[in-house]
């Protein structure tokens, strides 16, 4: 944990209250790297355009200027109350449509026969790039994932949300198991958090996690060993950021009707376990299917196919984002390049002691370097595995577009 004069404990994690207490490496070595949360008060936000023009003066959304911007957008809507297939039915709709139902929800007592709907996975930032609503913090700017996203043109991991009080996200742990960052421009969130490991005390006897661990009246329901795991507990309120570390499963509440900005990320601190994951999931896909390993023609192509459908990523694509990554690190920049370059290195060897990943590379086709080559200028780069080069002053420089290969 960072030092008392950079912050102080509220509730269960940390509370940063000024942007000038605590600087980027002491950040990155006092949370990211130690893969623990913390809250980022207020003032972090209280320049943002979102929470200036979003934000009707009783403190809840403006309706009217958000209906008058942004009316005509499409949108993706979940209803909260319904589970089909593992998943929230979700619809997509204009946004003028969905303020409507969100006001009508209100004046009716939160209370709806279309059900909670919640407004998820708004790719605001992508679709206005021009309106300023918010700036990303700079403890949050060595952003791999979507610099490399942004350089292909491709979707990225930059939402906003919004929802009526009691809209909730059911319990999980991010995309690749990536951090995850979330500011309040307004109401409160509650958060409930388990470390990595402790989700396994939640699953059932098939091994299956639940969608809500309150559903039982108090507590989270006991898992097979006989364990109740007690999350820990935030209260976000309205300008406030948690910051939500790799691989931690959490379920979310809106106390108040809220508007949040939501960003997926990955980078040095977190690209190993990026990996694990994706070698997780490939293992669970091979398992799967295992019957068919002698009768199915390319077999190991089918399970990558398969791999990239559940996981939206496959080996091949991995290898393209750190390549990228690579690259641009392989240039003269800020210092904190040099621990991107290390972390690089240990991935890229692991990928080439790993049998599957060798059956894929075949596979890899668009532009060199390939992974070996890559591996030794990364290495002939110079030292950078040290976790002492954390404390740069800022991270290093993003992708050029040219850098995306397919």
């Amino acid at each position: 944990m960072a030092g008392e004069c950079e912050s102080r404990p509220r509730g269960p994690v940390d509370f940063i209250e000024e942007a000038s207490a605590l600087g980027y490496g002491d950040f990155f070595g006092g949370y990211v790297l130690p893969n623990v949360p913390c809250l980022l008060s207020a003032a972090f936000t209280a320049g943002w355009g979102g929470r200036a023009r979003w934000v009707a003066p009783a403190g809840g959304p403006d309706f009217a200027y958000l209906r008058r911007r942004f009316g005509e957008a499409v949108v993706p809507v979940v209803r909260c109350d319904a589970w089909e297939r593992d998943a929230n039915p979700k619809e997509a709709m204009p946004l003028r449509d969905y303020l409507d139902y969100w006001m009508d929800h209100i004046r009716s007592g939160y209370a709806s026969p279309r059900g909670c709907l919640y407004l998820k996975d708004w790719h605001m930032a992508r679709s206005f790039p021009e309106h300023d609503a918010y700036t990303t913090p700079v403890y949050f700017s060595s952003d791999w994932l979507n610099e490399y996203l942004d350089a292909c043109g491709a979707d990225d991991y930059r939402f906003v949300y919004m929802g009526p009080r009691g809209s909730w996200t059911p319990f999980h742990a991010d995309v690749f198991h990536s951090y995850s960052w979330s500011a309040n421009v307004c109401g409160r969130k509650r958060w409930l958090l388990f470390p990595p490991g402790q989700e396994d005390f939640l699953r059932d006897r098939h091994g299956n996690l639940p969608s809500d661990v309150l559903d039982a009246p108090g507590a989270p329901p006991p898992g097979p060993r006989g364990a109740r795991p007690r999350p820990l507990e935030v209260i976000q309120e309205a300008g406030e950021i948690l910051f939500v570390p790799s691989g931690w499963h959490h379920q979310v509440h809106n106390l108040d009707d809220t508007i949040s900005i939501n960003h997926n990320w990955v980078n040095g601190g977190n690209v190993g376990a990026m990996w694990r994951f994706l070698q997780a999931q490939l293992g669970a896909v091979q398992r799967e299917v295992a019957q068919w390993r002698d009768v199915m023609d390319d077999w190991p192509g089918h399970c990558q196919l398969m791999l990239k459908a559940c996981a939206g990523i496959d080996y091949p694509d991995f290898y393209r984002f750190l390549r990228a990554v690579a690259e641009s690190r392989l240039a003269p920049g800020p210092r904190h390049a040099a621990f991107d370059r290390g972390r690089l290195v240990a991935v890229l060897a692991s990928l080439l002691a790993d049998e599957d990943f060798l059956e894929a590379e075949a596979r890899l086709g668009g532009l060199p370097p390939g992974p070996r080559e890559l591996l030794a200028r990364l290495t002939a780069a110079g030292p950078g595995c040290e976790d002492r080069d954390h404390d740069a002053d800022k991270p290093a420089r993003p992708l050029g577009a040219a850098l995306c290969s397919r």
